[in-house]
């Protein structure tokens, strides 16, 4: 068991695809954590996703034994991912450490998530490792990068260490570094014991696993541990250590980074940023924890066949254990049926969560249109939060909608910007001010409406910087604007699940581009169908739907006209009586229609 002294907690920060996984195979490859037999690229990426993408999306934690001088260091990492959407897992694994290996591409440079993830390892007080990453690139260009560094995140050139993930080179000194600029954790292995909660998931056999970070005291098997935020009390069954499978360890002491199980056979007992201490000697006061994240993009998510409503919920309670900043609450759509309103960070959190549901339960299941929350200030005073346009009330009883506003950060190549103002401006952006890094590359900062943000902005921003603009946001409050709510009416019944909030300026051609892709999306019936969008009671556009016509004379050949006549008379009259009791079928497609940009 190490003394408190000989542990360092640090985890890697980075702007995405710039090395992260990659630095974290070299530590356990050059430390011995693993052999050169087991080291496989992006070894701590165990989801099947994480590995097709080629992105990290869940923290990784791992633990390495690294001898410096005859010493042997304990080692705590705790790999993070890069995306945007995954900021919140970030900020987690940084209350977890004393330090932060800041790395930076040697070609691409300082990016957007580069400077965010910087300022939230400052803003925890953690000491900052820079590392230049890919030195061995032809195209590297470290002076320039290192220059970046400076103006961008105010780190000094000569604490800057160059490395190569790939190939190894400099990884010996990133770790010196590590034992060397780190600090040894604070904590007292006597104090009452006190450990953060900083991640969990299940385990069908063991129930839940929960990763601690010990703040004071020690944990062993047999222990009778207190959850604090629920006041309940397990005994410990296993402590251990990711090495970087789980390995059980006699018992954890302060500044350790590990794991436990306590039988805990309830999700919901687990609360990520929780405390848990001795229930024989109790700490006075829990720890500080994290900040709820608030998912800001929500979608209704309904199964194809009604029976899989019970197997949805029990997916999604699963989901929950292992992603806390995704929520979800059950709802009820007249055109769909019984179903789940689901909260996420954003479009690359909710495209995940689709794609583990998918894969891991077999379900088929049909998504809405995503929107963001807002905020409605009625007559009568009351505030409302509404995540769902079914509950916009009406308009007469409406004073001040507001919606969320994010100040967005663009990192471009600098013949890009006037693109980049244009996208803004068409987005109903406010400029805020231009940075330059260097003579060839500057960061754009926009205030913006969050709902113009999520859709498209990011492909949009590739598309017209060539793949070299980054962006980063955060959420700044909520604003008044003058926002309706757009109803898709089809075959004269509101189909709840396609309505969605606009400006008032973009509804009539938001709605008319959206009739005409529903028009292609939705297959033609023995009907005819109307398809309208309306603003209230106003309609606003509306297109029709032929209906499939038999000819029915095509046995008359020649004749008096009167048979074909009656004929078509009969024909008309069943249409009509089918136009009132028909039900139009409406496939996912149309209501992924919603989504697609109005281009």
């Amino acid at each position: 068991m190490p003394s408190t002294n000989l542990i360092r907690n640090f985890s890697i920060i980075a702007h995405i695809d710039h090395g992260k996984s990659t630095l974290a195979d070299q530590f356990l490859l050059q430390t011995g954590t693993i052999t050169a037999r087991e080291y496989r690229a992006q070894l701590l990426d165990g989801m099947d996703l994480e590995r097709e993408r080629g992105i990290t999306i869940q923290m990784h934690p791992v633990t390495i034994y690294y001898d410096h001088q005859g010493t042997q260091y304990e080692l705590n990492l705790i790999d993070t991912p890069g995306h945007v959407d995954f900021s919140y897992e970030v900020s987690r694994s940084l209350a977890a450490c004393e330090g932060a290996i800041l790395l930076v591409d040697a070609f691409q440079g300082v990016q957007a998530q580069t400077v965010a993830n910087a300022y939230l390892a400052i803003e925890n007080n953690l000491t900052i490792i820079p590392v230049l990453n890919k030195i061995d690139l032809p195209i590297a260009r470290p002076e320039e990068v290192i220059e970046e560094m400076e103006l961008a995140v105010g780190i000094l050139p000569k604490e800057v260490l160059r490395a190569s993930a790939k190939s190894g080179i400099g990884v010996s000194e990133v770790l010196e570094a590590i034992v060397h600029r780190i600090p040894a954790p604070p904590g007292n292995e006597q104090a009452p014991l006190k450990a953060l909660i900083y991640n969990s998931h299940f385990d069908t056999y063991k129930g839940v696993v929960v990763y601690v970070r010990l703040m004071d005291g020690s944990i062993k098997v047999g222990q009778k541990i207190r959850l604090m935020r629920e006041q309940k009390e397990y005994v410990v069954t296993e402590v251990g250590q990711f090495r970087p499978g789980m390995t059980t360890t006699d018992r954890l002491i302060a500044g350790q980074v590990g794991y436990l199980m306590a039988q805990i056979k309830n999700i919901t007992d687990v609360h990520i940023g929780d405390t848990i201490t001795d229930s024989e000697r109790p700490t006075d006061t829990p720890l500080a924890g994290y900040k709820e994240p608030k998912p800001m993009v929500f979608s209704g998510l309904y199964p194809v066949n009604n029976q899989d409503f019970e197997a949805l919920r029990e997916a999604l309670t699963r989901l929950k254990l292992n992603d806390s900043s995704f929520t979800f609450t059950p709802e009820n759509s007249e055109g769909l049926g019984f179903g789940f309103r689901c909260g996420f960070l954003g479009l690359l959190h909710r495209e995940i969560i689709q794609q583990r549901l998918e894969r891991d339960c077999e379900l088929d299941l049909v998504h809405t249109a995503p929107n963001v929350t807002y905020e409605i200030l009625k007559r009568n005073q009351d505030v409302i939060v509404v995540n769902n346009p079914q509950d916009v009330p009406d308009s007469g009883d409406i004073l001040e909608f507001r919606e969320p506003f994010v100040r967005i950060s663009f990192l471009t190549p600098a013949p890009h910007i006037g693109d980049i103002m244009k996208l803004c401006t068409d987005r109903r952006g406010i400029f805020v001010r231009t940075e330059y890094l260097s003579p060839t590359r500057a960061i754009l900062v926009y205030e913006m409406p969050l709902a113009d943000v999520i859709y498209d902005l990011y492909d949009k921003l590739k598309s017209a910087t060539h793949g070299y603009g980054t962006m980063d946001y955060e959420i700044i409050g909520f604003r008044p604007a003058d926002l309706v709510r757009l109803d898709v009416i089809v075959h004269h019944k509101r189909v709840d699940a396609l309505s969605i909030i606009v400006h008032r300026s973009t509804a009539e051609r938001r709605g008319r581009k959206l009739i005409q892709k529903l028009r292609k999306e939705i297959d033609r019936h023995l009907f005819e169908i109307a398809l309208q969008a309306a603003v209230g009671t106003r309609v606003i556009a509306r297109e029709t739907i032929a209906a499939i016509r038999k000819n029915v004379t095509a046995k008359c050949y020649g004749g008096d006209i009167t048979r074909k006549r009656k004929l078509w008379a009969k024909q008309a009259a069943g249409k009509k009586r089918m136009k009132q009791v028909g039900q139009v079928e409406i496939p996912q497609e149309a209501f992924m229609a919603v989504l697609e940009s109005d281009d």
